[in-house]
């Protein structure tokens, strides 16, 4: 396969021969001869193609914006003679990675590292990797497609901040049901005995008055539980890097709210679920929020009326940027569905503080750095 140095070589001899053979002009002559050679050469190098086993892997397959994600080949020369060196081009979805790589002795191996692009959140395709080589003069080209496939997901960026609040304080001795999990140690009601019960939560004046081994039945109080929407609608974000900064700033409550140990359901009105108990399950919220993108049929905040709480008790934090009226309207329409509505609007160029909402609690900000400082204050005061 000609490169592009080897196209204009290839024009351009063909010229010269054509223009001296008809001009009677033998420098010309000599100089398209100087080029046919060049490719002749080229071709006769080519067929020294290298034969060569290509091992990839990405570490780690998850980072944030910005953090450090690297590809890791190992090549290794299966040939009994020395291999020339040669050219590997990974793919990272729309863009690609050169990593050039030595001549190899027979049976010898090398292994490289390679930063892969990170600046921005996504879940982006890797591979097929394909390894080539070429002439000393670029002039000819031959490739081969490795079928090693990854994916790389980029986190949108956190933010340290508060929990969104929940409207209430946690109460270990607090109301509980009967969908609470056990192991808890407020008394919900008696229960029939169980194999593998603890003997020390037997109700003996019980168990003597029914006849059958009662246990008292302890269970984790019910926990304040929060819910995340991001609006995901193309309507507030007049630009791509607000869209952005809702996606930071959803990130950022939700990673908030687990690792403080509050249960978590992260919705987009596009329809997208996540459920998170504790912070180990940080990476499910994060993996819903990389892939997501604005979309002009999306509802919008006019979903919420369509999103009902799984329990009693359940707080909102709602972000979007910078909503028509209409759709800000729906907010306190649905409030007696929660204990708590917060709101998060970003993207306001001036500074200004939003427009209030009954049985709301309002923020306006202009970037998600902005959003950080702002929420830590409002909420800790």
């Amino acid at each position: 396969m000609f490169t592009a140095s080897g196209r204009v070589v290839a024009v351009l001899s063909v010229a010269l021969l054509i223009g001296g053979w008809r001009l009677d002009y033998p420098e010309l002559v000599a100089l398209g001869l100087g080029g046919v050679f060049a490719l002749v050469a080229a071709a006769l190098w080519m067929l020294l193609r290298p034969h060569v086993v290509a091992v990839r892997d990405i570490q780690p397959l998850r980072v944030a914006e910005g953090e450090l994600a690297r590809g890791v080949l190992t090549l290794t020369n299966v040939a009994g003679r020395r291999s020339p060196p040669v050219l590997a081009v990974e793919r990272v979805g729309r863009r690609s990675v050169t990593v050039p790589l030595p001549s190899l002795a027979a049976g010898a191996g090398h292994t490289a590292t390679y930063p892969l692009p990170t600046g921005r959140r996504g879940v982006y395709p890797v591979g097929p990797l394909s390894i080539g080589h070429s002439d000393p003069l670029w002039l000819l080209r031959l490739t081969r497609d490795y079928p090693s496939s990854s994916v790389l997901t980029v986190h949108p960026r956190v933010h340290r901040v508060e929990a969104p609040p929940t409207g209430r304080s946690r109460d270990m001795e607090g109301p509980t049901s009967s969908a609470a999990p056990r192991g808890g140690i407020a008394f919900h009601s008696l229960r029939e005995y169980e194999p593998g019960d603890d003997h020390r939560l037997i109700h003996a004046k019980s168990s003597a008055r029914i006849g059958t081994l009662m246990v008292r039945h302890n269970v984790v109080p019910n926990e304040p539980r929060l819910m995340v929407v991001l609006d995901t609608s193309a309507a507030p974000y007049t630009d791509p890097e607000v869209f952005e900064d809702a996606v930071r700033v959803a990130a950022s409550l939700s990673a908030g709210a687990v690792s403080r140990g509050y249960p978590l359901e992260l919705r987009t009105t596009g329809g997208g679920v996540a459920v998170a108990a504790h912070r180990r399950q940080e990476a499910v919220l994060l993996d819903l929020l990389a892939e997501v993108e604005p979309d002009a049929a999306d509802p919008g905040l006019a979903a919420l009326r369509g999103i009902a709480p799984p329990d009693d008790g359940v707080s909102l934090a709602v972000v979007t940027g910078q909503p028509p009226v209409g759709q800000r309207a729906v907010v306190p329409r649905v409030r007696s569905r929660y204990q708590m509505i917060s709101m998060v609007q970003v993207g306001e160029p001036y500074g200004r503080r939003s427009a209030p909402l009954t049985g709301a609690l309002v923020l306006n900000v202009k970037t998600s750095e902005d959003f950080a400082a702002a929420w830590n204050r409002l909420v800790t005061r």
